[in-house]
């Protein structure tokens, strides 16, 4: 890839900023892992992400893609929820990025929105500016989503639906649905509805837990793979039932069956090209980090005193961007570590036994969804 080394000091630049540009949310989703989590830093940063840290964040862009001669970066606009600003902020933020970019490198632009907020004029202004968008959902229908409440406990279901009608009129703007596991709603059900909404790409996200606190649904006793078997059922449907959404956890694995890299942090080897900034110009980790502990994402750096490159040496995030070598000794002398990767790096951490070197608190429904899709994928191939 262009300016990268190669080699074992190979280094591969970040190409995906995550800007967060509205510290806040206009939900109260019971499963929020900012939120509702055990890292509460959110309280002490901006609500909203003043214009010099905006424009300091984008010369920090642009040094980045000039050291590394990167030819696109993408960047998502992030929250909490970034429509609370309206467009107009996030029309000067992509403006003052586009500005600061070298020659010949371009920026892809997202926004990941609860799409409580979302109008038809909102969408015209964003596409007309290069913005894709992208809904976090629970499912296609109110039932499903009633977790995904407001702050005086109303549901989100009214607005959302209406977001949903008015994407799906844009599909050159629809990026696709987020959506986090909920144990307790059957797969067909939940897989079934999203397809309806006839989105370009869902992701099933596993819910954010860790070694010490665990999931919904407990995964004992041995042998018990709740979330593995209810993936295993969506893939089944996904991959018998024609024309359909792209599933990205189905198709990260699929390319790793077949030796390609991953793009994902839940699964592969693939080192993480994504940081964030955040609206005090912080520049931070993953978010999905903020589920183990306080400060679990911090690097102590920032964009005005700070280059991106630092954070490439920051050792949290050089242990989630050395591959196998980053793994504990289970991970790395298990057969399936090139597709599974160790899971998402939140969920190894254990507070009391090795911090993020252990296996996923998921490892045996990854181990049990993985084995499921090389079966299936090896009885087409076997038929044809």
């Amino acid at each position: 890839m262009a300016g990268e080394k190669t080699g074992p000091t190979a280094v591969v630049p970040f190409r995906q900023f995550v800007l967060k540009v509205h510290s806040r949310c206009n939900l109260a989703c019971t499963y929020c892992y900012i939120y509702a989590g055990p890292d509460r830093s959110w309280r002490a940063r901006p609500p909203t992400v003043p214009a010099a840290t905006m424009r300091q964040t984008a010369l920090r862009i642009a040094e980045h893609a000039r050291t590394h001669r990167l030819r696109e970066v993408r960047i998502d606009l992030h929250g909490g929820e970034p429509l609370l600003t309206g467009p107009g902020p996030l029309l000067a933020q992509a403006a003052a990025v586009r500005a600061a970019l070298p020659a010949g490198c371009t920026a892809a632009f997202g926004v990941q929105t609860n799409g409580t907020l979302l109008t038809r004029e909102m969408i015209d202004t964003l596409a007309a500016a290069g913005f894709r968008l992208g809904l976090s959902l629970d499912g296609g229908t109110p039932g499903l989503n009633r977790r995904r409440i407001d702050h005086a406990g109303r549901p989100s279901w009214p607005a959302v639906s209406r977001a949903v009608r008015l994407l799906h009129d844009r599909p050159e703007v629809f990026a696709g649905i987020l959506c986090t596991i909920d144990i307790t709603a059957g797969p067909a059900e939940v897989y079934d509805s999203l397809r309806a909404l006839d989105p370009p790409m869902v992701d099933f996200l596993l819910p954010h837990a860790n070694w010490t606190s665990p999931p919904p649904a407990p995964l004992g006793p041995a042998g018990r793979t709740p979330y593995g078997d209810w993936l295993c059922t969506a893939f089944d449907l996904w991959w018998d039932g024609g024309p359909g959404p792209r599933v990205r956890v189905f198709t990260e694995i699929l390319g790793l069956l077949l030796g390609r890299p991953s793009s994902s942090e839940a699964v592969g080897l693939s080192p993480v090209v994504a940081l964030v900034v955040d609206t005090d110009g912080a520049i931070e980790q993953v978010d999905s980090l903020k589920s183990t502990y306080e400060g679990a994402a911090a690097t102590g750096l920032d964009v005005f005193h700070h280059a991106f490159d630092d954070a490439l040496a920051h050792p949290g995030m050089a242990a989630r961007r050395s591959g196998r070598d980053g793994l504990g000794a289970q991970c790395r002398g298990c057969a399936l570590v090139e597709v599974c990767g160790g899971g998402n790096y939140a969920h190894r951490y254990r507070a009391d036994a090795g911090g993020f070197t252990n296996p996923s608190v998921y490892c045996a429904d990854l181990e049990r969804l993985i084995r499921h899709i090389a079966a299936r994928l090896n009885a087409t191939v076997a038929l044809n």
